[in-house]
């Protein structure tokens, strides 16, 4: 029987150089704050891990989670799916369509029983509601329930997929849900899984957070809402470069006064930084460019379930 191929196998085919994988191992193992020693570690265990397939599913979503991870920057997308992951289904980024792009999903899962990564972003509409989003004459909710039966670990992806994301605002018309809930609630069936939050997740945040399960075989260590501790450990507010401003009660008092060009904070705007666990201010966005307190603009919670439902609006607290 033919062995399933490693990481470094596909690497070696691909004529990656080992100065080009260690490169990858050091920017990705600093994202999940290793030391130089687990570094090395995480190298070797990455190069003799198995290369797994990937199943993306996306529902009801706006295909926000995709774009945030196609702008990764370390590891980038292309060094993630063409020489890390085999992604198998993505109906926005594969060719195929129809009956074909189905037949392949379903082929993926019958070839990686128990082994697959199942990647899931948007909500899925429950009750009488089911079939509000369906495809192929199958609701979301059928297709995750196949999908996740023989899935070796599940990635609920963005908002959405979390906590219900926008589509399961009041009212709450589809009575759409996360992943977590449809488990606890016995819908799919009760499978490991990491909560990569936020609308959209850092799409560094994102690639981190793989390549620690392809290189240990296993989820990094969750908060209480299953997400992974080293990207959600801290609240934005904790690394703020407006923090010196809050702890001297200097506070922006609107978006356009004296207070707000002088860098104060923008609590008073709303910002829900101080309750609001991500990694935003220490990773950054685009590239590590800046992030929207650096910006002038208040953190919206996008981490957190309900932020949507927030009864103060987003500009007050």
């Amino acid at each position: 029987m033919k062995t399933q191929e490693t990481i470094f196998d596909v690497l070696q085919s691909r004529g990656v150089s080992r100065r080009a994988f260690m490169k990858f191992c050091t920017v990705t193992a600093s994202t999940l704050a290793l030391g130089s020693h687990e570094a090395s570690v995480f190298a070797q265990a990455l190069a003799s891990a198995p290369r797994p397939s990937v199943i993306w599913l996306s529902f009801q979503q706006c295909t926000g989670c995709s774009e945030s991870i196609l702008r990764s920057f370390d590891p980038t997308l292309e060094n993630l799916l063409l020489n890390y992951l085999s992604l198998d289904y993505h109906e926005s980024l594969q060719a195929a369509a129809g009956f074909q792009a189905e037949a392949a999903r379903k082929k993926a899962m019958a070839d990686n029983i128990g082994r697959y990564v199942l990647i899931v972003d948007g909500s899925i509409p429950t009750g009488d509601k089911e079939y509000w989003s369906a495809a192929a004459g199958e609701s979301n909710l059928e297709v995750l329930r196949d999908a996740v039966r023989n899935a070796g670990v599940v990635i609920a992806l963005g908002a959405c997929a979390t906590f219900g994301g926008i589509p399961a605002a009041k009212p709450n018309p589809s009575q759409a849900t996360g992943v977590d809930d449809l488990m606890t609630r016995g819908l799919i069936d009760t499978k490991p899984l990491v909560n990569v939050s936020g609308c959209p997740p850092i799409p560094e945040v994102i690639t981190g957070t793989i390549a620690y399960y392809l290189a240990n075989g296993q989820l990094p260590e969750l908060d209480a809402l299953k997400r992974p501790k080293v990207f959600y450990g801290k609240t934005v507010h904790d690394n703020c470069a407006r923090l010196p401003h809050f702890n001297a009660g200097r506070f922006a008092q609107s978006f356009d006064d004296a207070g707000a060009r002088q860098g104060h904070c923008l609590y008073m705007l709303g910002c829900k930084g101080p309750q609001t666990f991500n990694a935003c201010t220490t990773m950054k966005w685009n590239q590590g460019t800046s992030y929207p307190m650096n910006s002038g603009h208040g953190c919206l919670g996008c981490s957190e379930p309900g932020f949507w439902d927030n009864s103060l609006g987003f500009y007050s607290n």
